[in-house]
């Protein structure tokens, strides 16, 4: 995964990196959790053929802002961060997911 330092993304004081098909932004070095749980976003847009992914990402997101009233709120409780979350400190989680594995997530709050 390529990685790119930088000051201006993500956006947000809440947000340290960001993978944008298959590029990681940074706010500064990137330990091995950060890496995995981008890592595990990866394998995601994989899954759903990346412009899914994104589509997807939007929409849920929209969803729990409604619910939630909080844009960083409706943001953890997104599938597809609820699944890079738990797993992100198991670097070998990557190694036994099961595909569409976020589904998981969908009907879980955290």
């Amino acid at each position: 995964m390529i990685v790119i330092r930088n000051k201006v993304l993500p956006f947000g004081r809440h947000y340290y990196a960001i993978n944008l098909f298959g590029v990681l932004f940074a706010k500064g070095p990137v330990d091995a959790e950060t890496m995995n749980h981008e890592k595990i976003h990866t394998a995601q847009m994989l899954e759903l053929l990346v412009l899914f992914f994104y589509v997807w990402y939007l929409v849920e997101w929209l969803i729990k802002w409604a619910i939630y009233r909080d844009r960083y709120e409706a943001y953890r409780n997104i599938s597809f961060e609820r699944e890079a979350y738990v797993n992100d400190h198991n670097l070998l989680y990557l190694k036994k997911r099961r595909r569409f594995s976020f589904a998981r997530y969908l009907r879980k709050r955290g």
